[in-house]
């Protein structure tokens, strides 16, 4: 299997799972805390962050802007999450989960339809690009979460 398709299809398989919660879910769920600072929706939250960000370097890419150094993600991101946070908890419950599967779909069929030149612009194909077309590795790790936040 090309290392392509290989993240399109852990890439559909993690949207999947997100879309199977995000569909089960009660409103009570979505409110329920993972940690002791987040709860399930704002999770959520965090990953449609995230993959916003996937979303906009990719399209950045596909107009043939060249990344630059504001691009890259820095090593440590806490703050980031933690600036975030406040934002993604003043969502709506429902909506914010519906954003998250919405962006993940964006995310997944844009990065899906790069033209081959394009992805060798990726990394790790390119160990400087600031797009990771990996989306299911980030989703996979904190659904994860989620799931052992919901069991009884």
């Amino acid at each position: 299997m090309s290392p392509r398709r290989s993240y399109v299809e852990e890439n559909t398989r993690e949207r999947e799972r997100l879309r199977t919660l995000v569909e089960r879910l009660s409103d009570v769920e979505l409110r329920r805390p993972v940690n002791d600072y987040w709860t399930v929706a704002a999770v959520l939250g965090h990953i449609a962050f995230w993959d916003a960000r996937a979303l906009v370097l990719a399209e950045k890419l596909e107009r043939g802007e060249p990344f630059s150094l504001s691009d890259a993600e820095p090593e440590d991101v806490t703050w980031i999450n933690d600036a975030t946070r406040p934002l993604i908890h003043a969502i709506a419950p429902r909506e914010v989960a519906r954003l998250a599967l919405r962006l993940a779909e964006e995310t997944d069929q844009r990065i899906a339809s790069l033209a081959p030149g394009l992805t060798a612009q990726l990394w790790p194909e390119s160990p400087t690009s600031p797009l990771n077309p990996l989306r299911a590795a980030h989703r996979g790790e904190h659904l994860d979460e989620v799931a052992a936040a919901l069991k009884p």
